[in-house]
């Protein structure tokens, strides 16, 4: 198995000069992964995949009844498999809801197999955090070259409470999350695909301009990124994030091969990444396109305006959207879990789901508490791991860093801004989609720890730092999973004496 020292020492030697000519230090700037399957790297995956699917849907029936967002999300999905748009029962009609299709539409899935039930709610949800697991242990494994790192980071997901209890609970953000995490690992495929191909051109005595590259992978993010926004529309956030970083990366590549490039060709292969993903977004408003009886559906019409077939149906969601987004502006109700974007990685208000106080543990009072809460060693690292990683990406200008910190930047940031704007009601949940590039952050720093300072002499040397570096990583994630361990009772709702609760309760009040 590869390690980050090893992968390290990989990236910095100089290769040969291929059959081609193409001089070594141009081959290393455009190296990209084998892309040959790897057995082991694979096994690794099924492990910790496995590990993953079993915490998740071990109990995911409990509590059985409808907890926090949940008295939303599955009674839509529900009604949806019905009448094919939300419905209000009490009214008879329509329902008017604020969130786009397609994470309901998931849910429903569930549904239609399971019934209106716990599980019918909550396995897609809990099969949305496990491929959410899966991506990120091959995004790091394409990353990072170590099977090492690459199990690291899918462990650390595994174990983060606050990825588990979204994972057993029927809301959108893991499929936010899911599908903002593949979007980006489509465009570190596109990154080598385009390298590659750069790389294929010069061995065939290309010079000049660059050749015509389809970037298949780029279209293929631009459609993942229009199923996030069908989820929720914060997945919009990471649209301009992406584009730039999409953009550097083939400046750099071109500057890299020495072959000239148009950026407006860049700047059109984007703009057809974008329309696709105009065209899947509002695919998944599909059930309220075909029925006559979603909310607005017929808006103009019903108020004396034309209402062309196509575009009349346009113009109204156009409305229906303008109307949802003036009623998130202007969400600033007051909430008991409510919480500010500076309290987020400190965990300063997490969200209580469900909260009863029953008898039965054997001691004079319970408690009984699904919280939503990371697990503290794990999170409670991000900050200091975003700091270190920034000077690493200063320091070493790798594009792996800046890649991390990218991602992180636009699952965090954006809200800063709306909390400064609007102050809006928010509320922890909205970090998941961060949470993918926050764990690279700190597997990243893990695998800078075992890796040799360059200029070692010796092999013994090398050897030593990188034994105390994993020794130093293996006690992390063992302290992780300890701690995943301890506050697992109130993940998932057990029954536990009211002390043994409270000894949980780290920061008071804050947690309460």
């Amino acid at each position: 198995m590869t390690t980050a020292a090893t992968t390290e020492t990989a990236l910095n030697a100089e290769p040969p000069a291929s059959p081609g000519g193409v001089p070594g230090i141009v081959r290393r700037r455009l190296a990209t992964l084998d892309s040959r399957l790897d057995p082991y790297s694979w096994l690794v995956t099924a492990v910790v995949v496995a590990l993953a699917a079993i915490l998740r849907l071990n109990g995911i029936t409990s509590p059985r009844k409808l907890i926090f967002d949940e008295v939303y999300y599955p009674t839509d999905a529900w009604d949806m498999l019905r009448h094919g748009v939300e419905w209000d029962e009490k009214t008879g009609g329509p329902a008017y809801v604020v969130h786009a299709p397609l994470g309901k539409w998931l849910i429903a899935l569930g549904e239609l197999a399971f019934g209106n039930t716990p599980l019918g709610w909550r396995f897609p949800v809990a099969i949305a955090g496990t491929l959410m697991i899966l991506i990120l242990i091959r995004v790091a494994h394409r990353m990072f070259r170590s099977i090492v790192l690459a199990g690291m980071a899918g462990l650390l997901m595994t174990l983060d409470g606050f990825h588990f209890v979204l994972s057993r609970t029927s809301m959108l953000d893991m499929f936010l999350g899911l599908f903002i995490l593949a979007a980006f690992a489509a465009i570190v495929l596109d990154r080598d695909h385009y390298r590659r191909r750069l790389l294929h051109a010069l061995e065939n005595g290309a010079t000049g301009r660059v050749p015509t590259i389809v970037p298949w992978w780029l279209l293929t993010a631009g459609a993942l990124l229009g199923l996030a926004c069908g989820v929720k529309w914060n997945a919009l956030f990471f649209l301009p994030f992406f584009a730039a970083l999409v953009l550097a990366w083939r400046v750099q590549a071109r500057r890299s091969a020495g072959l000239r490039g148009s950026l407006f060709a860049d700047l059109g292969w984007g703009l057809l990444s974008v329309v696709l993903t105009v065209i899947f977004y509002l695919s998944t408003w599909i059930g309220w396109f075909v029925t006559d009886s979603g909310y607005f559906r017929h808006y103009r019409a019903d108020n004396g305006l034309s209402e062309p077939p196509v575009l009349g149906a346009l113009l109204n969601l156009i409305h229906y959207h303008s109307q949802a987004y003036g009623f998130h502006s202007g969400l600033t109700k007051p909430h008991p879990y409510q919480s500010w974007p500076w309290q987020w990685l400190l965990m300063g208000r997490p969200v209580a789901f469900e909260w009863v106080t029953p008898a039965g543990c054997g001691a004079p009072s319970c408690a009984s508490e699904v919280l939503l809460l990371g697990t503290p060693i794990l999170w409670w690292s991000f900050l200091p791991a975003v700091a270190a990683l920034l000077w690493l990406a200063i320091a070493r200008r790798d594009w792996r860093a800046y890649a991390i910190l990218t991602g992180a930047a636009a699952g965090l940031l954006p809200w800063f801004y709306f909390a400064a704007a609007d102050s809006r009601t928010m509320f922890s949940f909205y970090t998941l989609p961060a949470l993918p590039f926050l764990i690279l952050a700190v597997v990243y720093v893990l695998g800078a720890i075992m890796t040799p300072p360059e200029g070692m002499a010796t092999g013994a040397q090398r050897t030593d730092r990188q034994l105390i570096g994993a020794v130093v990583a293996g006690v992390y994630v063992v302290a992780v999973a300890v701690c995943f361990a301890y506050f697992h009772p109130i993940f998932v709702g057990e029954l536990i004496p009211y002390e043994s609760w409270s000894d949980r309760m780290w920061l008071g009040n804050r947690w309460i």
